[in-house]
């Protein structure tokens, strides 16, 4: 996705702008099987009603992977090779377990069975949602809906299913700490934390690199601004990393760990081919050929395809609890996971957390509690995706931080608009009015970031409504959807003057946000949640890191580049076979 396109609407395609290269292809008049027919007298009302049938030119998802202009070839390589195809196919060509994969009973009660490939699925919130909305279950059915399916009844016919299905929450915990400590380190006299490396401190104000399709947007069109992304990792390729590096040793040495990651965007494929992702770059030098952290990535509508290639029935399978579920047997995973790792935020509380993890309000109250008797002030901006969040003094007027969200391309265009760097003009003396207008700045600005913002952190998504909106969702209009579903979500858009799209996401939004009331509400547990997930999530990092003995800075973070775009090169530049060679030198694995 480039500067010259803008999602305007709530769906993942995308409106073409003047400078889109992608031709309109037509098909050619039918030629006149006689003579006479070549010549007619065509009125004027004709001619209107001929160009009323021609319908305004889309651009699909398909389409800009065609074009070199926002993803190029080797990038479109990768995506295609992600599919639930790709994930059958690679299932298939793994033998069952046999009585030969069984081991002796380890002593903490976990399956000693060894197999030469051991299959992982990592599934988002944001799909338990649209497929809750779809089907009007509760989120948490729908979790024992899918664990079944990719657990159990995938291998129909003696086939392969996943040996571990895994939530990501408990990892997004982990970042939304791991976010904070990165803007309190950003905030400090000279980025001086002893907890926090200085390289991966990003500069302010600092902007949310979770979303992978702002960060090709960024890496493509202004890399000027790259400096400002997070360096942290998304759960997604956080989950990935800690897969490959810590089952292998509770399983086999020899074992090889298949990744798969249910997503709700199809950018989040881009994010697994990234060289960064792969276990060169947590390794360190010497990896012979680097293998990626998460191996494959399915959208939630490909979740389904990949059930009915199965032949099952997903609004069919049963919704009660997988009868011998568990986690993979890593000691330091499985603490997270009994520890309370929901940041809980305030249920009675009126702030918009969000559909995209909750970045910005989870920060921006562990700012608060920081600051005895501060207060957050939360505003809307110029549309529903752009909101603003003020912590105010105890005085209730001084402003401590101001931070920002920002859904969709079209308001993000105009967040990036303001963090590039100012161009001097090449005419005589612009340098100096340059430097004579920042001279006769007020002070307040003066002391402002050098980028001109006024926020000190950005919650940045490219889909209009935020992840739950994501291009790999479910629609109103696919056949998996109820009668009785569909009509309900009509109705509610004439009662409340809304369309169809934008009905359809609030219904899949209150799925999301319901996702925690799920959740069985211990109060003796919720008690102490506040603090708790904080301290879990130290002690997972600490665990890990001293496990493996790799530094943080490799594990959980990551790092940018500036990518340059081959739209102008002759055509031929790159063939078909050097995008694939490419595409398996960054990433490997097929």
């Amino acid at each position: 996705m480039s500067a010259i396109l803008s999602a305007d609407d709530l769906n993942d395609f995308i409106s073409p702008g003047v400078a889109c290269i992608k031709p309109v292809e037509t098909l050619p008049a039918a030629s006149p099987s006689t003579p006479y027919e070549a010549y007619e007298v065509t009125t004027e009302d004709q001619i209107a009603a001929t160009e009323a049938k021609l319908q305004a030119a889309q651009i699909s998802l398909t389409d800009c992977l065609a074009c070199s202009g926002c993803v190029t070839s080797a990038e479109a390589v990768l995506v295609s090779l992600q599919s639930h195809q790709e994930v059958l196919s690679v299932l298939d060509s793994d033998p069952p377990p046999s009585l030969n994969d069984v081991g002796p009973a380890t002593t903490d009660g976990h399956d000693a069975r060894v197999r030469k490939r051991v299959f992982v699925a990592s599934v988002s919130p944001q799909t338990r949602a649209s497929l809750a909305a779809a089907t009007g279950r509760p989120a948490r059915e729908i979790g024992h809906m899918i664990d079944r399916l990719l657990l159990q009844d995938i291998s129909n016919g003696g086939r392969r299913a996943f040996d571990y299905v895994v939530d990501t929450n408990p990892l997004l915990s982990v970042c939304l700490h791991l976010a904070a400590e990165e803007l309190e380190a950003s905030l400090a006299p000279g980025n001086a934390r002893p907890n926090v490396t200085p390289n991966v401190t990003p500069k302010l104000p600092i902007l949310t690199s979770e979303c992978p399709g702002f960060v090709c947007y960024l890496e493509k069109t202004h890399p000027a601004v790259l400096p400002h992304l997070s360096r942290l990792k998304s759960p997604q390729a956080l989950l990935g990393t800690l897969l490959k590096s810590l089952l292998p040793r509770h399983l086999d040495a020899d074992v090889d760990i298949y990744h798969v990651a249910v997503m709700p965007c199809f950018d989040k494929k881009l994010e697994a081919s990234r060289a960064e992702l792969t276990d060169a770059a947590w390794k360190g030098e010497g990896t012979a050929s680097p293998v990626r952290d998460v191996d494959c990535v399915i959208t939630t509508r490909e979740l389904l395809q990949l059930a009915a290639a199965r032949d099952v029935d997903f609004v069919r399978l049963s919704a009660a609890p997988v009868f011998g579920k568990r986690l993979p047997p890593i000691p330091c995973l499985e603490k997270l996971f009994q520890s309370p790792w929901d940041p809980s935020f305030d249920r009675g509380s009126t702030l918009q957390r969000g559909t995209s993890g909750g970045y910005l309000i989870s920060i921006i109250q562990a700012m608060q509690a920081r600051h005895s008797g501060s207060t957050i002030v939360e505003k809307r901006g110029r549309n529903s995706d752009v909101v603003e969040f003020v912590l105010l003094a105890a005085d209730g007027e001084t402003e401590i931080l101001r931070m920002g969200r920002f859904y969709g391309f079209r308001n993000i265009q105009n967040l990036v608009r303001k963090l590039k760097p100012a161009k001097t003009r090449m005419l005589p003396g612009a340098a100096r009015r340059v430097a004579g207008r920042s001279a006769r700045a007020p002070s307040s600005r003066a002391n402002a970031t050098s980028s001109g913002s006024e926020y000190c952190y950005t919650e940045v998504m490219a889909c209009p409504g935020g992840c739950t909106n994501g291009g790999g969702q479910l629609k109103p209009d696919d056949t998996l959807i109820p009668d009785p579903v569909g009509a309900t979500t009509t109705e509610d858009a004439v009662a409340n003057g809304r369309s169809e799209a934008k009905a359809w996401l609030a219904r899949v939004d209150e799925a999301y946000y319901s996702s925690d009331e799920d959740q069985p509400d211990d109060a003796a547990t919720r008690r102490g949640a506040s603090g708790s997930w904080i301290a879990a999530a130290r002690s997972f990092l600490a665990r890990w890191t001293g496990e493996t003995g790799v530094p943080l800075e490799r594990l959980a973070y990551t790092t940018y580049r500036a990518v340059e775009s081959d739209v102008g090169k002759p055509a031929g530049e790159m063939s078909t076979l050097q995008a694939v060679e490419l595409a398996q030198k960054v990433g490997g694995g097929w």
